[in-house]
């Protein structure tokens, strides 16, 4: 067997050794590339984002002599340019607009969203590497705002993506059912605080349906950025929601990642929040092997929730500060935080109520992550209390 041979077939095992391979991509790319009816999808989509206004990443970073570079480059899984880059060109108020549709693309792709990720993720370089997980010292972060005044709910949360398989776009319906299976008997294991239900959305009741909606739990189908990806195949086989019995922890199957795990709460109790996703992710992960990455860390489907995927957040309270928007903005700024509408991405603010979260998810530990938010939103409510 030739070297390249072998390569070939070392390629084939798992994303995860995939990855981890020390092979320059020229030795295994020659062999497969574009074909010309996605070209020719390829060349159009450029230039339909080349005519768009556009405040993306994907506009910013992917010039005509980058686009040439990567349009004939394929990966195993078949994955094209034009599957990293549709959800953007669909969808030009996009704040990023790419997707890896499989772990692969990271490297294959590397010219496009390492520039990408580097600008998200507060100067992540190509050189650096993400460091080994730290969740930290869970008893030294606190209650945010013990009066209550401010800080009406906190939720950590964080995504996984199990080892072997792809990412949404290149799973098979059967993929989709072996997944939700293991998922779903590995949370039945879960004991204690963390104990409770999974919830398949194939079948699901109307009765089970509106409560889970009631309760704003329930994950829909139609995101029209996960739509253009891709990502919404064999809905809604394979995905489904478990939620502990105080509901206050809570797990995503194949929504946009494999897993996402959710603590919350209402209040500004951080420390409890963070220590009940610490515990959680800990369990689960002796159950299930999850995708790394040397130097990404947590392999997602989104780049900007690759490295810790930990976003924290609140939903706050704010109205002086909501007043003077470019002040909350500056503060914001100063800690690395994002500022969203009250319900996410792309929403506006209810009432002067906005969703703050970490920013940086990459080269910095879970616990950096988790306490620049908390030194932020502190640091929000004093300038709060200051305002006249």
């Amino acid at each position: 067997m030739t070297i390249r041979s072998r390569v070939l077939c070392a390629f084939k095992v798992s994303s995860r050794l995939r990855l981890k391979l020390k092979v320059p991509e020229s030795n295994i790319r020659d062999t497969k590339m574009t074909d010309a009816a996605t070209l020719e999808k390829l060349e159009a989509a450029f230039a339909t984002l080349q005519g768009q206004e556009s405040k993306s990443l994907l506009k910013k970073y992917l010039t005509k002599e980058i686009f040439d570079k990567l349009k004939t480059k394929v990966t195993s899984f078949n994955s094209s340019l034009l599957d990293v880059i549709q959800s953007g060109v669909a969808n030009p108020d996009s704040g990023v607009g790419i997707y890896a549709p499989d772990a692969e693309s990271y490297s294959v792709f590397a010219d496009l969203f390492d520039p990408i990720i580097e600008d998200y993720h507060g100067g992540f370089k190509p050189t650096d590497k993400h460091p080994a997980k730290d969740w930290g010292d869970v008893s030294t972060l606190g209650n945010l705002d013990p009066t209550g005044e401010y800080v009406i709910s906190t939720r950590v949360r964080c995504g996984r993506s199990m080892e072997g398989y792809p990412f949404n776009p290149c799973l098979t319906e059967a993929q989709y059912k072996e997944m939700e299976e293991k998922v779903s008997s590995t949370l039945s294991g879960l004991s204690g605080e963390l104990a409770g239900k999974f919830y398949p959305l194939t079948g699901m009741s109307k009765e089970t349906q509106q409560q889970l909606i009631d309760d704003h739990f329930l994950f829909k189908e139609g995101d029209r950025f996960l739509q253009a990806a891709n990502a919404c195949r064999f809905w809604p086989t394979g995905r489904g929601i478990y939620h502990n019995d105080n509901k206050t922890f809570l797990v995503w199957c194949n929504e946009e990642d494999h897993l996402r795990l959710i603590s919350m709460q209402m209040g500004g109790d951080l420390g409890e929040v963070y220590r009940r996703l610490v515990t959680a992710v800990n369990d689960i992960e002796k159950r299930i092997p999850f995708s790394h990455h040397d130097r990404l860390g947590f392999l997602t489907f989104c780049p900007t929730n690759l490295g810790t995927t930990v976003r924290a957040s609140v939903h706050i309270k704010v109205p002086k500060l909501a007043a003077n928007k470019a002040k909350l903005e500056e503060v914001a700024s100063k800690f690395n935080l994002q500022v969203r509408g009250t319900r996410g991405e792309h929403t506006e603010a209810e009432g002067g109520i906005y969703d703050i979260s970490n920013k940086r998810r990459m080269g910095l530990t879970e616990y950096e992550a988790v306490k620049e938010m908390s030194d932020g939103i502190t640091e929000l409510i004093k300038i709060e209390q200051e305002l006249k």
